[in-house]
């Protein structure tokens, strides 16, 4: 009878996940089908209360904007950063010349003029303030429904209800946006790099 009442209970357990992980490849696979264009979506993958986008569109490696230095950044976009210059590891191997660029509440961006491109490239940044907006128009405090707007079209409410964390990858995994919510609002912003600029 012990063995009976076990085998069921593992099947209806294994069932169970079954059903979850189809429905979570299910949720995935529909809002790939209501990705807007411009960002050229090429996956979206569910796992638990994080959904990870990935996409093609230069935006996601340059959340700021392309900007030809550092200076032209901080002057056109009218916010007062403290700014210290100095050298980090990157990579591991790299020692690279970093401007940290920083706002009273604790916001950061690291960030360096490339040799080989030419632009202000970002190794990781952490934006807590609501004043430092994205190029699309993204900034702490937005509510998630906002933030799901940018990179869907039309989609269920339903199918973000659970999400507390949205990435938003290159195509090459070298950048990565991590938007982080709680409740109905974005929280944070994270960008890591691991792409070499240099």
């Amino acid at each position: 009878m012990k063995k009976i009442l076990f085998a069921v209970v593992l099947t209806t357990t294994l069932m169970t996940g079954a059903a979850q992980e189809v429905s979570a490849r299910a949720k995935a696979m529909r809002m790939m089908a209501f990705a807007r264009p411009e960002y050229m979506v090429k996956d979206v993958k569910v796992m638990v209360d994080t959904m990870t986008v990935y996409a093609l569109d230069e935006q996601v490696v340059y959340p700021f904007g392309k900007w030809n230095s550092i200076e032209q950044y901080i002057t056109e976009g009218q916010l007062r950063w403290e700014r210290e210059v100095g050298y980090k590891r990157y990579l591991d191997s790299m020692q690279v010349s970093v401007n940290t660029l920083a706002r009273t509440d604790g916001s950061k961006i690291d960030v360096y003029r490339s040799i080989t491109t030419g632009l202000m490239e970002v190794l990781n940044a952490r934006i807590t303030d609501p004043e430092v907006t994205f190029v699309n128009g993204l900034h702490p405090g937005m509510t998630k429904e906002d933030v799901f707007n940018v990179f869907f079209d039309t989609y269920p409410v339903s199918y973000t209800a659970d999400i507390t964390v949205l990435k938003v990858v290159s195509g090459a995994h070298e950048v990565e946006q991590v938007y982080t919510f709680k409740g109905r609002r974005l929280r944070h912003i994270q960008v890591r790099s691991r792409y070499k600029y240099y």
